[in-house]
């Protein structure tokens, strides 16, 4: 993208109804009201008025021009956006506005889409900022090492803000340098929550306990919109009553909150809520309290309209890409029901396993990979019904496309299915199906046999991630390292399951780990080379930490935590953590890992005291 060449003049004519600041830069802030008492009743909300920016700014105070609608950027919905900086040479711009977060709720999340585009070609300097503040308090800073193709999805936890009436304020700082373009819109700041009793304590037991996910959809030609049914069977192991469940709706966070992609209707079962967590979170209140061991069931109509983008809910061209789709249950432990907003850096993901049973009806044209093992049966009208049936999964994804198909068996007897999108060469297939095949049988003989019968790459040189995993099924580019991590996963996320919002580098280290052992990379001395940007900086942080301090997400919790588990080897003997990995995941298939049990387990698997080891590498819990 070119610099961002307008006069001031032309600025201003986009800015009606805006009042600009006297002090280019200066973000306008307000001091927080008194907190609430707790015991006020929350009215749900979302707050930020003109979060679109279609209203001509007027709930906005801004720098000139700064809400616009076009200069060579484009909107993420509707025709207006905000436009922070681009100029390529020393400039600041500023966006706020005052917003009151309601009083007695427990559960606040600040949502916006941003699009970072910069002529800068360093990897490792931030010369441009955006910093993003609530009130006096930072809470996320971007720069042009962000920069990506298209809008990308941003979820800040602001919960410690309810009651308040501050300052959401965005301040944009360019250099004399190349240009950096801060492209926002639909801003949303949605408040819920205080009207569910969390469990006590001391009752840690994970409830809703999935029984079933029972599905049954039918797609348009295309293969991007579907709709159906869809039911989930669940008990309640807590000695707890449930008297509500809620039902992530995890991929509407790529809508434009109420406009969804994914949509709940005609619910039995239990009496629907409002919409919460960025229309991500459905409440729905039970007929009546689910003691300890009683059982439960939901049902529901389900549409899924498919957006655009190569993403892992997404299109690209005739091919589609539908992942987290599925409503899935939250879970409630000891800390509550845990309703995280959804981050694109990472994952947001906390699920129980369950089986599912799933009927997609299709065009006969369109090959349909899906988790599980799938039965193709003639339909109706030239249509195929794909029957996909998974046991002890944590969600259920699938793709829709004239994919090319190549198929074979890994040594130990894993069926490999590698599906091509069009532009995929025949030997680049061949090579990802050779590398399917070696990996899942490495990852199988260090941490257990793999236990999904079939496993689905679907292979796309577009996707923005590089690669996502999936019970049984990954998307993923032409590569081996990157293929090899997502089918690490099958193991750490999807047999040996995390709260991955909460504990990113359960799984995204030690599938990194994984990936290294299996490609025979040793990393001698890569803990060596760690440099920490600040004294809060931890592998052990959560995707808030994260989505605040995104440039630094891979190095850490990627890099720095498989050296973490390199150094831990080193420390306790090859056979030791061979040992310990091992017993580690067959003590916690199909259930949860969380941090301090696999300090206690690496701590149970030596003599040597580790106090002084996690403390080094920035690992609490």
């Amino acid at each position: 993208m070119s610099n961002r060449l307008r006069a001031l003049a032309t600025r201003a004519v986009a800015v009606l109804g805006t009042t600009v600041l006297a002090a280019a830069g200066t973000a306008t802030t307000a001091t927080a009201t008194a907190a609430p008492s707790a015991q006020a009743t929350c009215a749900a909300a979302q707050v930020v008025a003109d979060g679109g920016f279609e209203s001509g700014g007027a709930s906005w105070t801004s720098s000139s021009g700064v809400i616009t609608s076009g200069g060579g950027q484009s909107a993420h919905g509707g025709t207006s956006f905000a436009w922070l900086d681009g100029y390529g040479s020393a400039h600041t711009d500023t966006l706020s506005q005052t917003v009151t977060l309601p009083a007695g709720c427990t559960s606040a999340t600040l949502g916006f889409w941003l699009h970072v585009d910069t002529a800068e070609t360093s990897k490792t300097t931030a010369y441009d900022k955006l910093t993003v503040k609530l009130g006096g308090t930072t809470l996320a800073t971007y720069s042009n090492l962000d920069a990506a193709a298209g809008y990308v999805k941003k979820s800040i936890d602001v919960s410690g803000y309810a009651g308040q009436s501050v300052s959401l304020s965005f301040g944009g700082a360019e250099d004399s340098g190349l240009q950096t373009s801060f492209v926002l819109d639909d801003v949303t700041l949605d408040a819920s929550g205080g009207t569910t009793t969390p469990p006590p304590a001391t009752d840690a037991t994970r409830t809703p306990a999935p029984a079933g996910y029972t599905v049954a959809l039918s797609s348009d030609a295309s293969g991007a919109t579907w709709t159906g049914h869809q039911s989930i069977a669940f008990g309640n192991p807590s000695a707890t009553p449930l008297t509500e469940v809620y039902l992530r709706l995890w991929d509407n966070a790529h809508g434009s909150c109420p406009s969804t992609p994914v949509t709940v209707s005609n619910l039995t079962g239990g009496t629907a809520g409002a919409l919460s967590a960025d229309c991500t979170a459905l409440k729905v209140t039970l007929p009546a309290p689910l003691g300890q061991g009683q059982s439960g069931s939901l049902g529901f109509d389900l549409s899924i309209a498919v957006p655009s983008g190569a993403d892992r809910f997404g299109r690209d061209g005739a091919f589609a890409f539908v992942g987290n789709a599925l409503p899935v249950l939250a879970v409630r432990d000891a800390s509550g029901w845990h309703l995280d907003p959804y981050t694109n850096n990472g994952e947001s993901f906390y699920t129980l396993a369950s089986d599912y049973t799933v009927t997609l009806d299709h065009p006969g044209s369109l090959l349909v990979p899906a988790t599980g093992t799938s039965v193709d049966t003639p339909g109706s009208s030239g249509r195929t019904v794909t029957t996909a049936t998974a046991k002890n999964v944590r969600e259920f994804a699938w793709a829709a496309g004239p994919f090319s198909k190549v198929s074979g068996s890994s040594a130990a007897g894993t069926a490999i299915n590698v599906y091509s999108v069009s532009g995929i060469s025949s030997s680049d297939a061949q090579s990802m199906l050779s590398t399917a095949r070696t990996a899942v049988d490495a990852h199988a003989a260090r941490f257990g046999a793999y236990p999904y019968g079939e496993l689905d790459a679907v292979i796309d040189n577009n996707f923005w991630f590089g690669g996502m995993e999936y019970p049984g099924f990954v998307l993923d580019l032409v590569s081996t390292t990157a293929l090899t991590h997502e089918i690490g996963h099958q193991w750490w996320y999807g047999i040996v399951g995390d709260d991955e919002y909460n504990s990113p580098w359960l799984d995204e280290a030690f599938t990194d780990y994984a990936t290294d052992l299996a490609l025979g990379k040793t990393g001698t001395n890569c803990w060596n080379s760690t440099s920490w940007a600040s004294s809060t900086e931890k592998i052990s942080n959560s995707m808030a930490y994260w989505d605040a301090h995104s440039s630094r997400y891979s190095t850490v919790v990627y890099g720095y935590g498989k050296c973490a588990l390199h150094d831990l080897r080193r420390t306790i003997g090859d056979t030791a953590m061979t040992t310990l990995l091992h017993d580690y995941a067959a003590a916690h298939w199909y259930g949860i890992s969380t941090t301090a049990e696999f300090k206690a387990a690496a701590q149970a698997a030596t003599t040597v005291d580790l106090t002084s080891f996690w403390t080094q590498h920035r690992i609490d819990g």
